[in-house]
């Protein structure tokens, strides 16, 4: 029986793939639920497990687009398992070998000095004003031939010996949605970017004196800097909902929760999964759900409903060593939070100059519906939370905020 594998429904708005990768060969014998493939929607990339067991006929090609419910192979299951290679069969005896008959002499072959051009080739070397000896000839002997003449490109500058290749590589169907997307954005909102910078000094005491009694509670989950920048995230959406919403047409749509969408980076590039009701998650429940969903984006496992949805973004490019940026935002949503990296500052505090690890932070937001107002004063929340954590974020006991 030749079973036909179809390309199932990746999510209800997704009518076509990508063949990313076959991770099979055309006949070769594959297992039930083996990853038989790779596909890439618009939002993500997945595995496409073997429906049952059998020999494969791969329908198409690497880099093809097909639409779902369309076959792209099929699986003989009366095949059989194959048990091994056989043995070569042992060579025949060679039979006596009859004299070669003597050849005809040859011809004597015409003979050409390196680099001389064929007179169609010259007629085209003279018209570029290409001087032929800076034409590799593949004719016999080195001769320049018309397609070499043809093929010849002026000099721009002085040669140097270096390679000069280049390479044409198709986007895959996620980055060329990611790509439509981001121009989207810069077409389609009034963006505008907000900055400001953290003195990250009480965060980082409070990570020094909790953090190894934090990840021994909680079964290796550490206490890092994204647990505190979401819920400095979610307290100032809560101050200024406006940041926490969305246009759709003439009409403003707002929430009373915070899906916090964090960019982390997997395989295929920039994945944004979704932390679900952020606002009602402790420590240990974020720092836990952005673990779970990094390893999925790691893995290759991140599915569209992970990364459906979300109603606030944070991105952290200083984990690249980004010192400032204008992020990006996520549409349809209005407003993106920017970290960076942490440099070691000298600030002015009550009036002396002391050394600070500092940060700067950078809001961009959809300025139809967020005013001035709004997004510096959600950077400024943002900004007073991390500098006072135990009293803004912990509710004056991390003890009891990190369930210690």
């Amino acid at each position: 029986m030749v079973l036909e594998m179809k390309v199932p429904s990746p999510g209800e708005s997704i009518k076509e793939v990508e063949i990313a990768t076959w991770l099979v060969k055309d006949g070769d014998y594959v297992e039930k639920d083996q990853a038989i493939a790779e596909v890439d929607s618009d939002k993500a990339t997945l595995e496409l497990p073997a429906e049952a067991s059998g020999i494969i006929t791969l329908k198409a090609e690497e880099g093809d687009a097909v639409a779902v419910g369309a076959v792209v192979c099929h699986i003989d299951t009366s095949a059989a398992k194959p048990s091994g290679s056989a043995p070569a069969p042992a060579p025949a005896a060679e039979a006596p070998k009859a004299a070669p008959a003597p050849a005809a002499p040859a011809a004597p072959a015409a003979t050409y000095a390196t680099g001389t051009p064929s007179p169609a080739a010259k007629k085209i070397l003279d018209e570029k004003n290409i001087e032929p000896a800076t034409v590799t000839g593949t004719g016999k002997g080195g001769r320049i031939t018309k397609d070499d003449a043809v093929n010849a490109v002026p000099s721009m500058g002085t040669p140097t010996g270096g390679s000069r290749g280049v390479e044409r590589t198709k986007l895959s169907m996620l980055r060329r949605k990611v790509a439509e997307r981001l121009v989207a954005a810069k077409n389609e909102t009034a963006m505008l970017t907000t900055f400001n910078e953290v003195n990250m000094t009480p965060i980082n005491q409070l990570r020094n004196e909790y953090k190894d009694a934090f990840k021994a509670k909680h079964g290796g989950v550490g206490l890092g800097y994204m647990s505190f920048f979401t819920k400095a995230v979610t307290r100032a959406l809560e101050l200024f909902p406006d940041v926490n919403s969305m246009m759709d047409g003439d009409h403003k749509i707002g929430f009373d929760f915070c899906d916090i969408s964090i960019a982390v980076s997997g395989p295929k590039g920039l994945m944004v999964p979704v932390v679900r009701n952020a606002e009602n998650l402790t420590f240990r429940g974020i720092e836990a759900e952005i673990k779970r969903l990094a390893l999925r984006a790691r893995d290759g496992q991140i599915t569209v409903d992970d990364m459906t949805g979300g109603t606030f973004t944070i991105t952290n490019g200083g984990v690249f060593g980004s010192m400032l940026s204008t992020p990006i935002i996520n549409p349809p949503q209005s407003g993106i939070l920017g970290m960076h990296n942490i440099i070691e500052r000298p600030i002015a505090v009550n009036g002396k100059v002391e050394i600070h690890p500092m940060m700067y932070i950078a809001l961009s937001y959809d300025h139809r519906i967020i005013d001035g107002r709004e997004s510096v004063g959600f950077l400024v929340a943002v900004k007073e939370a991390l500098e006072n954590p135990v009293e803004l974020l912990c509710g004056g006991n991390p003890k009891k905020a990190f369930e210690l």
